[in-house]
């Protein structure tokens, strides 16, 4: 079977620094310097305490999964799923390179990237 083809990314400027390190096989979160606390999905405002002093990190790819479902009646199956980072937020993503009925929660995944119709990979994660 092919490789999943994903649609390709929409940037933005507040966002263009995350697609730019998923080009060099990076994944960024935002980190707030005011709370202290990790989060996704890339903004420039703190979702926690509202702080516009935030910063890009670079996060570790791992992760486990915390929610899935695998979406079957379309022409090609795929698996989306909420996956907590180890930096501590969580993230819908796609499940990739896997038996989608072997999928558990908990499981503990890593993040790999996959080509999109055009523009930077799209990060997915695979089981270790």
């Amino acid at each position: 079977m092919a490789e999943r083809q994903f649609p390709a990314a929409i940037a933005n400027p507040e966002s263009q620094p995350y697609w730019d390190a998923a080009a060099k096989g990076k994944l960024l979160l935002k980190a707030c310097k005011g709370c202290k606390k990790n989060f996704f999905y890339p903004r420039s405002i703190c979702p926690f305490c509202g702080s516009s002093d935030t910063e890009w990190k670079e996060a570790s790819g791992k992760g486990e999964i915390y929610s899935h479902s695998t979406m079957r009646r379309v022409p090609e199956p795929y698996a989306l799923a909420y996956v907590t980072l180890a930096e501590g937020p969580k993230m819908l993503t796609n499940i990739v390179d896997c038996d989608f009925d072997a999928l558990k929660i908990g499981q503990k995944v890593h993040v790999v990237f996959k080509p999109a119709k055009e523009g930077p990979p799209i990060p997915a994660f695979a089981p270790d």
